[in-house]
C-alpha cells in the first residue's frame, strides 16, 4: 500500500427487501420537513411513491415534492432546488431514485444556504462548503453510480457544454441509504447495463493505476469477477435476486472511496465521457462505455504490468507462450466481448457525436495526471476519433 491514507464513511446502509422498514427509524432523527426528490415519475407507478408518502405521513412530516430530475441534472434545476429547499426550511432531503437524484440532492444540500452562484462556487473553483449543509438521505431505484455512498455530486451546465463532478468531503455523504435490490426489477434494460458499465468503469478507473502489491487491488479484481458473473445473469433473467442484490452492493463499494486506498486513480474515461455527455444528453455509463476500450488500448503499454495482470486476474487469459502485449490486449479483448454480450453502446457515434464535436469535447475533458499516461488535447482527440 502507497502513501497515508485516513478511510472514514459515515453514510449508514440499509440492505435487503424489507430495508424501506427503517425508514420510520431514520425519519425521527431530523425535522419536519421533507424535501422529496425523484426524477420523471416511475416511482408513482411502481406503488413506491404512496409507500413512502404513506411513511412520512405517519411520521407526521410536512413533505415538500421537487420532481422531474433528470438523468443529467442541469445547473437550472439546481437552482430550482436550492431555492424551494431554503424557502421551505427543508431538514432532511430524501432523495428517491439512481445515481442522478442522489447526486442533484447532495448538490441542492451544499447550495441552498450558500451565499454565491453554486456552479460557480463548487463546479468551477472547486471551492469546499462553508455554510449550512442540509443533510440527505437516499432510497435507491437505480445502481451504478456509487451516489448512495459517497460525496459526488456531478451537474451539468447545458449553456456552457460543461458537465463537472464535485466530489464533497463526508460531511455532505448521505446520511443513510435504503437499497432493497427488488426496487431495480422494473428499470429498462438499457438503464440496467449503463448502470452495470458504471460500476464497472468506476473499478478500473481505481484499478489502472500504481503498480505495488496494493490490497485496494485485490478486493477491486474481486468486485469485477462478481460484476461480471451477476451481469450475465441479470441481462437474460432481470428478476433474479441473487445477481440484482450482487450488482447493488457491488456499486456500492466500487466507489465509497475504498478501493482508491493507495491508489493515484485515473478517472480519464470519466472526464472524456462527461463531456460527451455536456454536449449529447447521452446516459453517462454509455458514455463510458463507448470510450473505454479505444482509451485503455492507447494507453495499455504505459502500465502494462497492470494490464497483463487484469487479463490474468479478471477475465482468466492464458499466459503460455504470449508476450506481455499479447496478454494485455487478449484482456481487453475479453472485456470487449463482455460489452458486447451485455449490450453496451461500442462507438460514440451512436451517442450522436459528430466529427464537428470532436475537439470541443476535447477541450471540455477536464485533464487529470493520476493514471498511467497523463494526455493532452492530442491524445484526446486520437481516442474521441478512434472511438467513432
Amino acid at each position: 500500500m502507497l502513501g497515508d491514507f485516513i478511510y472514514s464513511n459515515p453514510t449508514k446502509l440499509y440492505f435487503g427487501e424489507n430495508s424501506l422498514d427503517y425508514l420510520n427509524d431514520e425519519l425521527k432523527k431530523y425535522g419536519k420537513n421533507i424535501l422529496l426528490v425523484y426524477g420523471n415519475g416511475s416511482i408513482k407507478k411502481n406503488g413506491l411513491y404512496e409507500k413512502i408518502i404513506s411513511i412520512l405521513k405517519d411520521n407526521d412530516k410536512n413533505i415538500i415534492e421537487d420532481s422531474g430530475v433528470m438523468p443529467n441534472p442541469t445547473v437550472k434545476k439546481l437552482y430550482e432546488g436550492a431555492k424551494l429547499a431554503k424557502e421551505n426550511n427543508i431538514d432532511l432531503i430524501l432523495a428517491v431514485g439512481g445515481g442522478s437524484v442522489c447526486d442533484y440532492s447532495k448538490a441542492v444540500s451544499v447550495s441552498a444556504w450558500c451565499d454565491e452562484d453554486p456552479w460557480d462556487k463548487y463546479y468551477l473553483k472547486m471551492e469546499d462548503v462553508d455554510n449550512k449543509i442540509i443533510p440527505v438521505g437516499c432510497i435507491l431505484t437505480m445502481v451504478g453510480t456509487g451516489s448512495e455512498m459517497n460525496g459526488g455530486a456531478v451537474i451539468t451546465n447545458q449553456e456552457q457544454k460543461l458537465k463537472i463532478g464535485h466530489i464533497f468531503g463526508e460531511n455532505v455523504y448521505p446520511k443513510f441509504s435504503i437499497l432493497n435490490p427488488k426496487l431495480t426489477y422494473t428499470l429498462p434494460k438499457y438503464q440496467m447495463v449503463s448502470g452495470i458499465y458504471d460500476i464497472m468503469n468506476h473499478i478500473t478507473e481505481q484499478y489502472f493505476s500504481n503498480n505495488d502489491d496494493n490490497t485496494s487491488d485485490y478486493i477491486a479484481e474481486g468486485l469485477m469477477r462478481s460484476l461480471i458473473n451477476s451481469s450475465k445473469v441479470a441481462i437474460n433473467d432481470p428478476e433474479n435476486y441473487e445477481a440484482r442484490s450482487n450488482i447493488m452492493w457491488i456499486a456500492t463499494w466500487a466507489l465509497n472511496t475504498l478501493i482508491a486506498k493507495g491508489k493515484s486513480t485515473d478517472w480519464m474515461v470519466h472526464m472524456i465521457g462527461q463531456s460527451i455527455g455536456a454536449y449529447t444528453n447521452a446516459t453517462h455509463g454509455m458514455t463510458l462505455s463507448a470510450i473505454s476500450i479505444e482509451y485503455y488500448r492507447y494507453i495499455y503499454l504505459y502500465g502494462l504490468e497492470k494490464f497483463k495482470r487484469f487479463a490474468v486476474n479478471v477475465w482468466n487469459v492464458q499466459t503460455e507462450a504470449k508476450s506481455d502485449e499479447e496478454i494485455a490486449l487478449e484482456g481487453l479483448n475479453c472485456m470487449e466481448n463482455w460489452m458486447k454480450e451485455i449490450g453496451l453502446v461500442m462507438n460514440i457515434t451512436d451517442l450522436g457525436v459528430t466529427e464537428d464535436m470532436i475537439d470541443k469535447i476535447a477541450d471540455g475533458s477536464f485533464i487529470l495526471d493520476g493514471g498511467y499516461k497523463k494526455l493532452n488535447k492530442e491524445d484526446i482527440i486520437t481516442i474521441l476519433k478512434r472511438s467513432m
